[in-house]
């Protein structure tokens, strides 16, 4: 696991024992089959459930000066620098990268892959939502980094007298946790409209550093 998404973890831990899971939907209803291992991975979601999709106005990121790219959020996505073959602003936020000629840089190549592994059985392919999940590729348009990683490790559950949602925590499943960034980065690549549905098409070659990182999380 990254140090950013350790130290991450830290500040979860403590929000979670105070239950501050507040203003966001589920991944899940109580009337539908409950979520395979992994899936639902990174249900950071919005406040609606379901398809609910955002007006296309607010669903891209807006351009700032000198080139950089901010969410509705105000959270800035532009790629700063890298760190264990992955992205990241110059705030240390897991970000994509993607060349003029359309290659995605290995790690949002990664999310894309663990994301159709472990999260669309409940959230649909392509992070564009089911009947029961929202799309997360626009939830995270709109939710901060952290508070995303906060749900994706903790669940949620909400019950009221229309449904029964539940999103179940991740943040002992290496399979998701390993490469919540990576899953963190494909779907803000897909929000913002910068990669299309599907495999991508291009893809970098997987570091050498990726490799060690990848290797110590999951053995660790």
């Amino acid at each position: 696991m990254t140090s950013k998404t350790t130290a991450s973890l830290m500040a979860i831990g403590v929000a979670c024992m105070i239950g501050a899971l507040t203003g966001t939907a589920l991944a899940q209803s109580a009337d539908t089959p409950p979520a395979q291992a992994g899936a639902g991975a990174a249900a950071a979601v919005s406040g609606d459930g379901g398809q609910q999709q955002q007006p296309a106005a607010e669903a891209a990121a807006g351009q700032e000066a000198g080139g950089k790219q901010a969410l509705p959020n105000g959270q800035d996505i532009t790629p700063d620098h890298m760190e264990n073959g992955r992205w990241y602003t110059a705030e240390d936020i897991p970000t994509f990268k993607i060349a003029e000629d359309g290659t995605v840089d290995w790690a949002t190549f990664s999310g894309y892959r663990r994301y159709s592994a472990e999260c669309h059985v409940c959230h649909g392919p392509d992070g564009e939502g089911s009947s029961y999940a929202p799309a997360l590729k626009n939830s995270v348009l709109n939710l901060g980094y952290y508070d995303f990683l906060e749900i994706a490790a903790s669940g949620k559950q909400e019950v009221n007298t229309a449904a029964n949602l539940v999103m179940p925590a991740f943040g002992t499943n290496k399979n998701v946790w390993c490469y919540i960034d990576d899953i963190y980065a494909y779907l803000l690549a897909r929000g913002v409209g910068e990669l299309p549905r599907g495999r991508p098409a291009k893809r970098e070659d997987k570091s050498e550093e990726f490799v060690a990182q990848e290797d110590s999380c999951m053995s660790g």
